[in-house]
């Protein structure tokens, strides 16, 4: 379907009309939109795995894995921990603002809210992030993503079904339609994708002093740290987990290896082991394995494998027609290369060697980059380590670990700089979509002068004196 301005502009505008109507504040009918919203997902599972099937030929259990489980969890989160969240905070105003002694924060949502969601976790990115503006207690229009088109068909019903269009309604199209939800005045603003995008939505939302949450992938790529001491059987296993996963097309996924030089063939070794055993020998005729988004998605990793052909040590091939191209080893790369200064969002894995004595001068590299929005780091040496993950700038990461850091409860998912600002996830989820307002509740009497003039002579001296007292 097509979308002119006015078209948008009437969606916006029957959505502001019931917002203000106060509807959703009621922490009880959030909890039950929630509730119907987590009822749907579960009555539609089957529909959304055949939709991303459809899109990425993902397996019913990659998909349920990785976007309708994960979206089930995320509402349970939010319906058990509302109330508490919703909670106004009970401030002591202070002896400088006596006779009050009470203050209250309340966490007020912002309104209506533009959700951009992307292609890659099409179900998760999209129901996920409308989740937490609903638990926010906003309305919400949904631009998804044109490139996945049968989960934003499927997506489009379901919302539909499930929600009046004056609370939830889902908008397709392509760019185009986004400049178009752009022009508009939203009271919030969530975008997930790329950064060069996530600069244009940012450039729009500021004609209208918008907030923004940005979540976007690492410009530079993400990076995963294998020392020697490393357990390298244990790295590989994890690490061709991940890049199999949805074909590398994940913002947290790993964009290049720097591994320990003196461990890099046996490293290799146990890389292309763990590839084999997860995903077979020829994993472009493998109806598990995921494969690109589009035709051009698939042309431009394969024109990119050529341009390092000879460095290939394992992979390299692809179906075009099938749209999968297997998960491929580029070795040496050296850190300056351009495979490893862009974000690469493919099953490409860059291997750069470095000596581990200058791990440090390595990290230094890093960090003098684009903040990724995933570290991941492989050795024994936790001193090490946890030194670097309380010192280095990214959005969040594992040791001996992969992407899970993602799945666990109560913590933020969130990037920084060019990986994104703003965060989500439960309760961090609840307050990206509110803003909180502080309200004193003041008194009628035993008003003090102190703020009052005159501010000169003796009655000024005792006011200066209380103050420096108060302010001790």
């Amino acid at each position: 379907m097509s979308y002119t301005h006015e078209q948008i502009a009437e969606i916006v505008a029957a959505q502001r009309k019931f917002f203000r109507t106060g509807a959703t504040l009621p922490i009880k009918w959030r909890i039950q939109q929630l509730k119907k919203l987590k009822a749907a997902v579960i009555a539609h599972a089957t529909d959304f795995e055949d939709a991303l099937a459809a899109d990425l030929g993902r397996s019913r259990v990659e998909a349920y894995l990785c976007d309708v489980g994960p979206t089930i969890l995320e509402i349970n989160e939010m319906i058990r921990g509302l109330r508490r969240w919703a909670r106004p905070e009970t401030h002591f105003s202070g002896l400088l603002c006596f006779p009050s002694t009470i203050t209250k924060v309340y966490k007020m949502p912002y309104g209506v809210s533009l959700v951009i969601s992307p292609f890659n976790f099409p179900i998760l990115l999209t129901i996920g992030v409308v989740a937490a503006a609903m638990c926010g207690g906003n309305t919400v229009v949904v631009k998804s993503s044109s490139k996945s088109a049968a989960c934003t068909e499927v997506l489009k019903s379901f919302f539909a079904e499930v929600f009046p269009p004056e609370y939830i309604t889902l908008i397709d199209g392509g760019h185009d339609v986004a400049d178009l939800c752009l022009a508009q005045r939203f009271d919030k603003i969530f975008y997930t994708g790329s950064p060069a995008v996530g600069r244009h939505v940012l450039a729009a939302a500021a004609d209208n002093l918008t907030p923004v949450a940005l979540e976007l992938g690492g410009e530079t790529g993400n990076w995963c740290v294998v020392r020697k001491d490393a357990d390298l059987a244990d790295a590989a296993r994890k690490i061709a987990f991940f890049k199999l996963c949805n074909a590398g097309q994940i913002c947290i996924n790993i964009n290049q290896i720097a591994v320990a030089e003196e461990v890099a063939e046996p490293f290799l070794m146990e890389l292309k082991r763990a590839f084999t055993a997860q995903i077979g020998e020829h994993p472009t005729t493998n109806p598990e394995y995921p494969k690109l988004i589009t035709e051009a998605a698939y042309d431009k990793c394969a024109a990119l494998a050529d341009n390092y052909r000879d460095r290939i040590v394992f992979g390299g091939e692809g179906n075009r027609e099938e749209r999968r191209f297997a998960p491929t080893l580029i070795y040496p790369v050296d850190k300056d290369e351009p495979i490893v200064q862009h974000e690469l969002f493919n099953p490409l894995l860059p291997v750069v060697p470095f000596p581990d004595k200058e791990v440090d001068k390595l990290m230094d590299t890093i960090a003098d980059r684009e903040h990724p929005l995933a570290m991941y780091l492989f050795t024994k040496d936790m001193r090490w380590a946890k030194r670097v993950m309380q010192t280095q700038q990214y959005g969040g990461g594992c040791i001996n670990e992969v992407c899970i850091h993602m799945m666990v409860k109560g913590v933020p998912f969130n990037g920084t700089g060019h990986s994104g600002m703003g965060a989500y996830h439960g309760e961090w989820g609840f307050r990206e979509f509110t803003h909180p307002q502080t309200v004193l509740k003041g008194r009628t009497r035993f008003n003090l002068s102190l703020r009052e003039h005159p501010y000169s002579g003796k009655a000024g001296e005792w006011k200066m004196k209380l103050l420096k007292y108060f302010e001790r």
